[in-house]
């Protein structure tokens, strides 16, 4: 798979075309993009990604301001080209990721540099879920509990950004997201955790608290619990 990367944005004029020979993805970076096209009619935000295959006509407006990374593929990774799901849900690193993509496009003209960023972009892709695009208000918790695992994060105040109740709140979580909300974050935490203790030398009880634990004990309890063994069995030597 290869994967050609550009900065593009868009005008609210609304335009169709079709692109014959290669797929693409549009990936936004800042605002939405409405797309409407065979088996979808939407607008799709940052944090999602829009696959339109090769050979299929769209159509597709945006506000000047809004930019966005496409992506155009020869191929691409067989489970992303679903018949049932041509927006999905983009995974935290990916995201990162495409903004890193911008910073350096912006930058300057390195062949080089492109050709091992486009590597890059497609082993993330080939990673990539295909989770179905959530609810703007469950996306908008998602990223702040990514953001703030280091904070206490209860229903009552996630329920709060989501504008409802804690009852609808948890409800609608569990409906878009398929776990509840508290299994979310801890499974988030413990994966921040593990990547921590993997890839840095900050001691444990620093770890823990970077994800949320100002006990020690209760982390490593936690730690042990899901994924079997203790946080040091991680640490660097």
């Amino acid at each position: 798979m290869k994967a050609r990367l550009t900065i593009r944005t868009y005008t609210k004029h609304f335009r169709s075309h079709v692109h014959d020979s290669y797929h693409q993805l549009v990936l936004p970076i800042q605002g939405n993009i409405h797309i409407d096209m065979d088996g979808f009619l939407g607008t799709v935000t940052v944090g999602e990604c829009v696959v339109i295959p090769k050979g299929v006509a769209h159509g597709f407006n945006a506000d000047e301001a809004a930019r966005f990374i496409v992506a155009d593929c020869d191929d691409l990774p067989e489970h992303l080209m679903s018949d049932e799901l041509a927006v999905f849900s983009i995974s935290p690193p990916l995201l990162s990721y495409i903004h890193f993509v911008e910073k350096q496009l912006e930058h300057q003209v390195e062949p080089e540099i492109e050709a091992s960023m486009e590597n890059t972009f497609t082993l993330l892709l080939a990673q990539q879920a295909l989770v179905k695009a959530v609810d703007p208000r469950i996306h908008a918790v998602r990223m702040m509990i990514v953001e703030q695992l280091a904070q206490p994060l209860t229903i009552e105040s996630l329920a709060e950004v989501a504008y409802l109740s804690p009852t609808q709140f948890k409800k609608l979580f569990k409906q878009n997201i398929g776990m509840s909300v508290l299994k979310y974050v801890t499974l988030q935490r413990m994966e921040k955790a593990k990547a921590l203790l993997i890839h840095t030398d900050l001691p444990v009880q620093l770890i823990a608290g970077r994800v949320g634990y100002s006990d020690l004990s209760a982390f490593s309890r936690r730690f042990s619990s899901h994924f079997g063994v203790s946080p040091r069995a991680f640490l660097r030597t």
